[in-house]
């Protein structure tokens, strides 16, 4: 649970200067207006409306959160803070659920229990990566998954989103709102720990094609650009606009950007379901800490459930954490509120020293690949530390108040039933018209697809009339006429071939 939003180190935000707010969103009107110059007016006008004086100053908030939203809050015990946020929620509290519940669809409340998944191989043998893990995630919570390396976030994370490999095969129960229900468009996203996308589009378009592609025709253009505008300023990205996103062939935005633009393409249809695999990836520990608190707010304001799977966070990004799931060789070593965790490791004989990350405490507890090997553990078998460690907490988890807990609580979840809705998007027709305009853009601002492909076009055309010319009228040019055609038909399907790495790469990224 999260205990302050502010990192202990950071001074306390001027008042004539804050950070986010109806101040700044009036005074960053200027760039975000630009996200699209033809609609420019509209974007300013939009922004000067939404931070005109009310009559009562509201405290300093995400972007996202017009004043009422965070005069009101999601529930009575959330309240939305400078740069992060306080949660003082009550489970216990029906009318904290059913007002999430009612905003704008209803909250997504995901469960799963004994969920068992198995990788198989070529010749048929199995391995279990993970062991009967049970967990849940409610609204307006974080979620974080960790662990070692190899102990199965990822895949726990793909087997809740259902994007499970086809090698793996899964087994137990994940219901959605108490029911087994596919996750209709818009109500979930997945940002993979891989940024997918386009090298040659520059951050303003990339974020603007995806919002012409995900929100729907009903919402106004000024809307659109406002709510891309929000999410820029949410992710720190309003100084790299312009800026081309690049790859291996061309540098671009650096991979810390990369991430918050992955993110941010995201949370723009504002999902009830958001899955972050590895979002502080690449990235300081500073920019880390204002993208968790941003998302945190994001779950708080909007009463979205976000499950995360998070490395190794800082200690401050640590208290951002409503709820931990400990993973160690696959299974659940700890289920429940991230700030009970240090409690149950001290309770259990593994004590967390004065002034350490909490999480550098859990993850160096469990960790057992990089264990010594000596000859003797060689000949006859003694089990590490890691492994007495996992071992202990294992069964102590088993047996404890936690897991009798993180168990009442998944059966009141899923009693509670409830239906997604399905949210609305964009026409075929206007997709059609998008993706193509993307792709012009993309194609021309290729050198190699594009501009190399035209200059061998003029040269074998060149090549061609050279030697077809003046070949006559005669019934001898026949064949001639007919060679001339055949090579030049075989040509271009040959080299028509040079367009699917670009093919490609738009697969992957609507895809993923």
């Amino acid at each position: 649970m999260a205990t302050s939003p502010l990192p202990r180190w950071a001074p306390t935000p001027s008042p004539s200067r804050p950070l986010w707010g109806p101040s700044s969103a009036a005074a960053a009107s200027g760039s975000s207006s630009r996200l699209l110059s033809p609609f420019r007016a509209m974007l300013e006008a939009l922004l000067r409306r939404r931070s005109a004086p009310t009559g009562e100053a509201p405290p300093p908030a995400p972007p996202a959160v017009d004043a009422e939203a965070a005069g009101a809050g999601v529930g009575g015990g959330i309240h939305a803070g400078f740069d992060g946020i306080i949660t003082d929620r009550h489970p216990e509290d029906d009318g904290w659920r059913e007002d999430i519940r009612r905003r704008d669809g209803g909250g997504v409340f995901i469960t799963w229990e004994d969920v068992w998944v198995t990788a198989v191989d070529g010749r048929g043998r199995t391995a279990a990566i993970l062991q009967g893990v049970s967990g849940s995630a409610r609204p307006g919570e974080v979620l974080a998954i960790m662990g070692p390396s190899g102990c199965g976030k990822t895949t726990l994370l793909d087997t809740l989103a259902g994007r499970l490999h086809t090698n793996l095969r899964s087994k137990g129960d994940i219901l959605i709102n108490g029911r087994r229900q596919k996750l209709a468009f818009g109500t979930s996203a997945y940002v993979t720990q891989e940024n997918v996308l386009m090298a040659t589009l520059t951050v303003r378009e990339a974020i603007y094609y995806s919002a012409q592609i995900q929100l729907p025709d009903t919402m106004p253009v000024a809307e659109k650009l406002a709510r891309a505008g929000d999410t820029i300023q949410e992710m720190g990205l309003t100084g790299a606009l312009d800026t081309r996103i690049g790859g291996r062939e061309a540098k671009g935005i650096s991979g810390g950007q990369r991430k918050r633009l992955s993110i941010c393409l995201e949370i723009l249809t504002r999902p009830r379901l958001l899955f972050l695999d590895e979002p502080t990836s690449g990235v300081d520990s500073a920019a880390s800490y204002h993208v968790m608190s941003r998302i945190a707010g994001l779950a708080a304001t909007e009463g979205m459930t976000i499950v995360a799977v998070v490395h190794q966070p800082c200690s401050e990004v640590f208290e951002l954490f409503h709820g931990l799931c400990l993973l160690a060789a696959g299974q659940t070593i700890y289920f429940g509120p991230a700030a009970n965790a240090a409690e149950f490791f001290t309770s259990n004989g593994y004590p967390c020293p004065p002034m350490r990350n909490p999480s550098d405490h859990f993850l160096r507890t469990i960790n057992r690949d990089f264990e010594l090997e000596s000859e003797e553990t060689r000949t006859v078998y003694k089990p590490s530390a890691a492994d007495e460690a996992i071992e202990t907490l294992v069964n102590a988890y088993k047996s404890s108040n936690t897991s009798e807990n993180a168990k009442k609580e998944m059966h009141d979840i899923n009693e509670m039933g409830g239906v997604m809705l399905r949210r609305n998007q964009a026409t075929f027709l206007t997709k059609v018209l998008v993706l193509t305009r993307r792709s012009f853009v993309n194609m021309y601002r290729d050198v190699g697809y594009y501009w190399l492909r035209l200059g061998i076009y003029i040269s074998i055309s060149l090549c061609l009339g050279t030697i077809f010319y003046n070949f006559g009228y005669g019934y001898d040019s026949i064949r001639s006429r007919s060679s001339m055609l055949m090579f030049t038909g075989g040509l271009l399907t040959l080299m028509a071939i040079g367009g699917f790495p670009s093919f490609v790469e738009e697969m992957k990224e609507v895809i993923t």
